[in-house]
């Protein structure tokens, strides 16, 4: 399968905990260093891309047109409340957000939109 059906598939399986679709569908999310382990990693007990390296995967997402996006947080006014926020959005900061309008969990169709630049 080429690249962007590949990460289709990966975003719409079980199998994987490093990668999923965000809430609304338009962009898929990974957990940086658990998709480093669990799809790149030596010895990663499901093969995917012949690629090792997170760079060359990313480079991969560019290529086909994905851009990464940023998630904005709004933040409380209390401390304590801002407190927490800060630390749970420390833990989102691991977990990248890539779009690209051709790739949208409701709209199948498009992907052979999704073309190599």
């Amino acid at each position: 399968l080429p690249f962007p059906q590949k990460l289709w598939v990966m975003a719409e399986s079980n199998q994987f905990q490093s990668i999923w679709w965000s809430e609304d569908g338009k962009c898929v999310a990974i957990a940086e260093e658990l998709f480093k382990a669990e799809v790149l990693g030596k010895g990663r007990p499901l093969q995917v891309f012949a690629m090792q390296n997170i760079k060359s995967f990313l480079r991969q997402l560019n290529r086909y047109g994905f851009n990464k996006i940023q998630r904005d947080f709004q933040r409380s006014a209390s401390l304590p409340e801002f407190l927490a926020e800060e630390a749970a959005v420390s833990a989102h900061s691991q977990i990248l957000y890539y779009y690209n309008p051709s790739f949208n969990r409701e709209h199948p169709n498009l992907l052979e939109k999704c073309k190599r630049r």
